[in-house]
């Protein structure tokens, strides 16, 4: 039925109309949903393809990058963040200071020194107590 000017008749084409785009947005809301799980599915799949990548030169990089890791625990545990603030320039000419002293004469003498240091800190687990 419609009114003499037509109205009702739109009223229902619009009612249908946008009953349509209620369907229409609940289907594109799960295939968006279906989207966002495939994506997860991929970026998990290539996260796995990554770390069993046996490459060459994909393993030499994971070897330095842990080792790189290690070295930097190390400046950790022995107490020089905290000592100095995090200054890293502090801590860089430490080490400097440290090549400096192995590279002069007394060299091999204080790499024996901290070398005996080091493994009785390693046995005592020695480092700051946060640490433990």
């Amino acid at each position: 039925m419609t009114h003499r000017d037509g109205r009702l008749g739109a009223r229902r084409a619009s009612s249908s109309f946008k009953a349509g785009n209620a369907k229409r947005a609940t289907e594109l809301r799960s295939t968006l949903k279906a989207i966002r799980h495939t994506q997860a599915l991929t970026h998990r799949l290539e996260a796995s393809i990554r770390r069993t990548d046996k490459r060459e030169w994909v393993m030499q990089r994971r070897e330095r990058t842990r080792h790189l890791i290690e070295l930097g625990g190390l400046v950790v545990k022995a107490g020089l963040v905290e000592l100095t603030d995090d200054d890293r320039a502090v801590i860089f000419g430490g080490l400097l200071a440290v090549a400096d002293k192995l590279r002069g004469e007394e060299g091999y003498s204080a790499k024996l020194l901290w070398r005996r240091r080091g493994k009785r800190a390693f046995e005592l687990k020695q480092g700051p107590k946060w640490l433990e």
